[in-house]
């Protein structure tokens, strides 16, 4: 009953074995798994990706395998299984309707939501489920998670719902961009094609036509002549948020990092999560033991680069203007601060967003990091990429 998942992966060039397969039928004759979703992906994982950078192809070809999976009747599910507890926990999510969210107040400012969430901590003795008050779930306090109110901070939660929170207090994984993905189409390289700065490399040679024609003329033989190679020698530093909000823009992202790391030659890139502070990442698999220092990159790269910010800036105005205003840690300098430490060193810099144009004016946190970046953002679209290119080529 597997054979079409092993051919979906074979597909999706993930390369897996037989043996490996073979392996991954063992495992499931021996029951290492039942009725069990989370644990049945992560054993197909842990049997036929021996290398992360198959990870995402994977993920990809076994939903394509088993959509429709999660469909399966509470009834059905009744008549074989027992409900594990966590299910049980999600099924007490708070929904509310748009009157009973207007009724619900917020602490008022970052500063006094901070304050009482040490205060809470501090007097809070047991975990706690509905309510308005202690750190739980599934009620309207503004800590916790599966609940609601418009400014919280989000604690124990495994994704998001609303989008409200000012502050996320959860360590995430996020996934890194396959550069290898197969583009959907070519409008992007050549909407990067304008920021091109032409210089022969020494590298590799190319027939020099018309010399090789003079030169033969002249001495009666085929006599070739060469010359070293014409390059695009921008150099160029690409920002990429990830994770959150960024989750529905990855295939838009990737087409863009596959066709940049395929147009210059002189690439480097980082990853960042909503807002720039004083650490990002090569890889988002070791995001919290591998983090760059900010400061490292500042001094590495000089003001020669192309500085490109690619992020859809959709964040709680805190995380831009407030010091511990970060998600998922603390931030002893605003965003802002970093942001405009970035400006000054790559002076050629601009942020394209994946948002559409005519939606930014409804958020407050685009309409601020517009407005550090002097109204350098350009929507990610063939027309907002060629702008862009074309204005950091002047």
């Amino acid at each position: 009953m597997f054979l079409p998942f092993f051919e979906n992966l074979r597909a999706a060039n993930v390369p897996v074995s037989l043996r490996e397969y073979l392996s991954f039928l063992e495992a499931m004759k021996a029951g290492l798994v039942t009725y069990d979703v989370e644990g049945f992906y992560y054993l197909a994982r842990t049997a036929m990706v021996k290398d992360e950078r198959n990870l995402d192809k994977f993920d990809r070809a076994f939903a394509a395998s088993f959509e429709g999976l999660e469909a399966i009747s509470t009834e059905q599910m009744l008549e074989a299984v027992d409900i594990p507890q966590e299910w049980l926990e999600k099924m007490a999510e708070k929904f509310l309707s748009e009157e009973e969210k207007a009724e619900i107040e917020a602490l008022g400012g970052f500063d006094k939501l901070m304050e009482t969430l040490k205060e809470r901590l501090k007097e809070q003795e047991g975990r706690h489920q509905g309510g308005n008050k202690w750190i739980g779930t599934a009620g309207t306090s503004p800590f916790g998670a599966y609940g609601y109110n418009p400014e919280g901070v989000r604690i124990g939660q495994d994704r998001s719902r609303h989008q409200r929170a000012v502050k996320v207090w959860d360590k995430r994984e996020f996934k890194n961009l396959d550069d290898s993905v197969e583009l959907g189409t070519r409008n992007i390289k050549v909407a990067l094609k304008r920021l091109r700065n032409w210089a022969r490399d020494g590298a590799h040679d190319e027939l020099d036509l018309d010399d090789t024609i003079r030169a033969t003329a002249e001495h009666g033989y085929l006599d070739v002549k060469t010359r070293p190679e014409r390059r695009n020698a921008v150099k160029v530093l690409l920002f990429l948020d990830v994770g959150g909000s960024m989750d529905p823009h990855i295939k838009v992202v990737e087409e863009l990092f596959s066709a940049a790391r395929a147009e210059f030659k002189h690439l480097e890139y980082y990853y960042f999560h909503n807002c720039l502070y004083e650490g990002v990442w090569r890889d988002n698999n070791r995001r919290w033991t591998e983090q760059i220092p900010t400061w490292d990159v500042l001094r590495t790269y000089g003001s020669d680069y192309k500085c490109i910010f690619v992020g859809d800036a959709s964040m709680s105005p805190y995380e831009i203007a407030y010091r511990g205003g970060a998600n998922e840690h603390w931030n002893d300098e605003t965003g802002q601060v970093w942001l405009e430490r970035a400006r000054e060193r790559w002076p050629d810099n601009m942020w394209i967003n994946p948002l559409p144009e005519h939606h930014w004016r409804y958020t407050q946190s685009v309409q601020m990091i517009n407005q550090i970046f002097e109204g350098r953002m350009v929507p990610m679209t063939i027309d907002g990429i060629e702008r862009g290119m074309k204005d950091l080529g002047r």
